[in-house]
């Protein structure tokens, strides 16, 4: 399995601290959807309960009506003609237990069941009923009992009151009805639920196919193809992701392009002066003049510096082209940076006589990297020390220009040398590409110097011109102008 293909198939396989896309959305959608049956289901349940009490007083109070109806005074008393066929009818009943109890005008029982709860003082008036009836909750005899007080005028010449007719019914009919009720409820809410959860399911795995088909395409990859993933096979969602990923493969990619230019150059330009070594190696082995090998040694030490030079240049491009440099930059002064160079090659100017001049009275803040900065300056002024004759001038000024949007810092370096034709200007800053009139003058050098200057320069977002020589060189040789952003 390629290396590829095997990290994928580890992630795929290993621990996912994330979880399951389509395990979150089911438990993020039915577990509020299972609290809200519940809640619906309590509400259901009270409503069944209201339902039914108003169901069964109606029936309470319809019986109650009917046992009024047979209470009357007779000879001064208050009596219940209830024959014993209505009695069966009251004391049971299908669906549950009936009990009735009458009292007279003077709170006398009358008739029924003499132990049955009396009215409470705090029960209101119903006002469902056009009727002066209570309803009110009791025990009797072990068992819950739902109790209707009806009151009912009973008059005769002789005299007039109010009797109570109570009428009590188990609530075991009630409560089975209500139960009745919040079990089909909660089944057919289960049932929706499970609807639910099953499209849910099915649907997201239409959703995510899109997805399943960018997993087969990224498997069938090969380890070598960096190229990006077509953005319309993904919904416009997911889409910034798979743009991201594609900008991250485009940085790969250039990763890798600068790894095998580096290794091609590098490749291509130690191979001659590692032959020249063994060459110069194998002259001295065979070399019996003191005389002679000490020439021979000399030319050895004098190629191993240049090799040193050399390997030393594709180093700080290969570090630069890895962005390695990006990691270690921090706020600097610039002003600073150029004084240290032009104090280390102090030396080499005065040795060739050159008028060195710096014009840096303003502190100059960057954020920059110390070490490729530095190299960056000592790779111009040490070309500008090379190729400007004896006698010359040399002039460096840095300054900060105000522009918009942002302000930058302009360091401007001018020599009197022989200059760069303006053919070659932009070709000066390929790798080993050395312009005419620097291969007449230095013939052993790189073609890196320019090279690097221009990747540290990109590497701090600045920009890199060259022109021709101004008045401050007399009018010839080359002019260097860095743009840094502060």
């Amino acid at each position: 399995m390629p290396a590829d293909r095997a990290d994928l198939a580890s992630i795929d396989t290993g621990a996912d601290a994330v979880g399951s896309l389509r395990g979150q959305f089911l438990r993020w959608l039915l577990i509020p959807l299972v609290i809200l049956v519940a809640v619906n289901a309590f509400s259901v349940y009270r409503n069944a309960l209201d339902a039914a009490d108003l169901a069964y007083d109606r029936s309470l109070l319809s019986t109650a009506r009917a046992l009024a109806e047979r209470v009357s005074i007779v000879d001064g008393k208050v009596v219940a003609n209830v024959p014993y066929v209505a009695l069966d009818s009251f004391e049971t009943d299908t669906l549950g237990r009936l009990y009735y109890k009458v009292t007279g005008v003077n709170g006398e029982f009358v008739s029924g069941y003499e132990d049955l709860p009396g009215l409470p003082n705090n029960v209101p008036r119903s006002d469902i009923y056009p009727a002066l009836v209570h309803f009110f909750h009791a025990d009797y005899q072990g068992q819950a009992v739902r109790i209707a007080a009806l009151h009912q005028p009973v008059y005769d010449d002789q005299m007039r009151g109010i009797a109570l007719i109570e009428v009590a019914e188990t609530v075991d009919a009630r409560r089975g009805l209500s139960r009745t009720i919040l079990i089909d409820t909660l089944l057919r809410q289960a049932a929706l639920v499970l609807a639910v959860a099953l499209l849910v399911w099915v649907a997201l795995r239409f959703v995510l196919h899109p997805l399943a088909q960018l997993k087969s395409v990224v498997e069938a990859r090969e380890p070598t193809d960096l190229s990006g993933f077509d953005v319309s096979l993904v919904h416009k969602e997911i889409r910034p992701l798979v743009s991201a990923m594609n900008g991250y493969m485009a940085r790969l990619q250039n990763l890798i392009n600068v790894q095998k230019r580096f290794i091609a150059d590098a490749s291509h330009q130690l191979r001659t002066p590692l032959t020249v070594l063994k060459t110069q190696a194998e002259l001295a082995l065979r070399e019996n003049d003191p005389v002679a090998m000490r020439q021979i040694v000399q030319s050895i030490a004098t190629t191993t510096d240049a090799t040193v030079h050399l390997a030393n240049r594709l180093l700080t491009l290969a570090r630069i082209g890895h962005g390695a440099a990006e990691e270690e930059m921090s706020q600097l002064s610039l002003r600073e940076v150029v004084r240290q160079v032009c104090l280390e090659l102090a030396l080499p100017a005065v040795k060739k006589q050159l008028d060195l001049s710096l014009d840096a009275e303003q502190e100059v803040l960057i954020t920059g990297h110390a070490l490729l900065l530095h190299e960056m300056i000592s790779n111009l002024l040490d070309n500008a020390i090379r190729y400007t004759p004896l006698h010359g001038r040399i002039a460096l000024t840095l300054s900060v220009i105000d522009s918009t949007p942002e302000p930058y810092a302009l360091l401007v370096l001018e020599d009197s040398g022989p200059g760069i034709a303006a053919g070659e200007r932009e070709k000066v800053f390929d790798p080993f590409y050395r312009a005419l009139s620097a291969s007449v003058s230095n013939p052993s050098g790189t073609g890196l110097g320019l090279s690097i200057v221009r990747d540290i320069v990109s590497l701090h977002q600045g920009q890199i011109r060259l022109t021709e020589g101004t008045a401050a060189a007399d009018g010839k040789g080359l002019r260097i102008e860095l743009l840094l952003p502060l």
